[in-house]
């Protein structure tokens, strides 16, 4: 079996264990996977796809940059019959597009868990920030909408900056910087991701600001181990091996046993994982090792 794959970029950690969990998975089932890299650029993704879709092959998955982006390569792949995994964020609304199914966590919870764990930290008071990924992506709106949840029940939380930094650390650690220089006092700061977390909190440690409470998304190991050390108060895991794998999975058995979405694969599955503890990230590490979540 042939399949194509492409995530949003990898750069970002989350895309790049998910290209390994891909390739591991299909490595069990046969499938040959080729690899298409958004590299974080929704024209650069554009163009890979407008490729991807000039090729045959047995089945097809994908994280979008941005929602919309990628629809005519995507509708052309399916209407020459090959299904077409949708996985992370929305290539288009589930209503408009007639995707195989869509392996994607429940973003609102992981925004809300780890703001939660925040805020409880900070005793429902002081100044927080929000950096946030790609504004296009749908993972990222759901994780704000899952932070404003939580902060709005707060009155006496101020909300200093929402800036998105793209998934990019360079961006991000460029924005800590700033906000470091204009606010002299940052309670808490929630992360789209937990790339961009560490970065700013570097930058956060180097300017000698290392009261900041800091919380991300995916809990990948660097992140995992922050937490275990205290560099992080919370992350919570976003299981691109589960999903990655999952879209393999799914992929398999539409290929050699017909499944149908509805009839055999949910046209939307959600793939979560939890809120990552002191507890817990032993196991988490050792199912990340072995592609399990």
């Amino acid at each position: 079996m042939k399949a194509a794959f492409s995530n949003t970029g990898l750069q970002a950690t989350w895309c790049a264990q998910g290209k390994q969990a891909a390739e591991f998975w299909g490595s069990l089932f046969n499938v040959e996977v080729t690899w298409f890299d958004g590299e974080l650029s929704a024209p650069k993704q554009r163009a890979a796809i407008d490729n991807m879709a000039s090729q045959k092959w047995d089945f097809v998955a994908i994280q979008a940059f941005g929602i919309g982006t990628l629809t005519d390569p995507v509708n052309r792949m399916i209407d020459a019959g090959t299904p077409v995994i949708d996985m992370d964020t929305l290539i288009a609304p589930l209503d408009q597009i007639n995707v195989h199914s869509f392996l994607a966590p429940d973003n609102e919870f992981m925004g809300g868990a780890v703001t939660q764990a925040l805020v409880d930290a900070i005793g429902g008071e002081g100044t927080m920030v929000m950096t946030q990924g790609a504004l296009g992506h749908t993972g990222a709106q759901g994780r704000a909408r899952g932070a404003k949840a939580v902060v709005e029940k707060f009155p006496n939380i101020e909300v200093l900056d929402e800036q998105p930094a793209d998934w990019d650390v360079t961006k991000a650690s460029r924005i800590w910087d700033s906000l470091l220089t204009r606010h002299k006092k940052i309670s808490a700061a929630f992360f789209h991701n937990d790339d961009m977390a560490l970065a700013a909190s570097n930058v956060m440690k180097a300017r000698g600001r290392t009261d900041i409470l800091v919380g991300g998304v995916d809990a990948m190991p660097p992140a995992v181990e922050a937490v275990l050390d205290g560099r992080m108060h919370a992350t919570v895991r976003n299981p691109s091996c589960r999903i990655h794998g999952g879209a393999v999975i799914a992929g398999v058995a539409a290929f050699l046993t017909g499944e149908k979405t509805g009839d055999g694969v949910p046209k939307h599955v959600i793939t979560d994982g939890p809120v990552v503890t002191k507890e817990n990230a032993p196991g988490m590490q050792w199912m990340q090792k072995h592609f399990l979540v």
